[in-house]
């Protein structure tokens, strides 16, 4: 048996009381769109997840911290020809993207409630061929900096789970967050694809606003669109 790591959830892992609708969800759709063993509980040896029999052999994308799921289902309904995983400790979140992928009827998605660490354990090496990181969390104070995502103890086993020339993509209204995936995510093994401002500061072709940005807009604060590939 493996010995699981210390790891903390610092965000939120619930909210407001669950619909009754929202708990419906949970227990009727939740297990069906596993992506397989992932938990320590289930997977003490941390054997990786068959992938291409999860999704038939197709292309696999990660989201990384999908918040209220709309750009992973929009995703998902635009790009039936992959598949899928989003990884979120918020059952609030989770309850929300369920929803959605009922009303949707997109088949090539799978939801893991719980920490992207836990789920990058066990993702086999080079199979991710696209991640998104879409508006995280900020923790805007100083000494909560080695919380955010783009840290090495998050990237490089992002890292690892892409396939070379994989495609990442971060949006963020937080310009110090920007600065950190800056610094960061390149250390990890990643080339900036940015050519001129526009390629930061518009967002991309397939987008669609969150309600994370949305919120961002109304109060004053700028989106900013980081595309990366992976080395290799």
């Amino acid at each position: 048996m493996t010995e699981r790591p210390h790891r903390n959830f610092y965000g939120r892992l619930k909210g407001k009381p669950l619909k009754s609708s929202q708990k419906t969800y949970i227990a009727e759709d939740l297990a069906a769109l596993s992506p397989g063993p992932v938990s320590w509980e289930d997977n003490p040896e941390r054997a990786p997840l068959d992938v291409d029999a999860l999704f038939g052999g197709r292309p696999l994308w990660l989201e990384v911290g999908f918040g209220g799921g709309e750009h992973l289902v929009h995703q998902a309904a635009e790009n039936p020809d992959v598949g899928i995983i989003g990884a979120e400790p918020y059952i609030n979140g989770v309850a929300m993207l369920l929803g959605k992928i009922r009303r949707a009827g997109v088949d090539n998605l799978a939801v893991h409630p719980g920490d992207a660490r836990d789920l990058m354990d066990v993702l086999p090496e080079a199979s991710v061929a696209r991640a998104f990181l879409l508006y995280p969390d900020p923790w805007p104070k100083s000494r909560h900096h080695r919380r955010r995502f783009v840290t090495p103890e998050h990237l490089e086993p992002l890292a690892r789970t892409l396939k070379p020339g994989a495609i990442f993509r971060v949006a963020t209204d937080i310009e110090d967050y920007v600065r950190q995936t800056l610094e960061e995510v390149p250390k990890a093994g990643f080339d900036w694809l940015a050519e001129g401002p526009t390629d930061w500061r518009e967002p991309w072709d397939d987008w669609i606003a969150t309600r994370y940005e949305q919120k961002a807009l109304r109060e004053g604060r700028v989106p900013h669109y980081l595309t990366f590939r992976r080395q290799g």
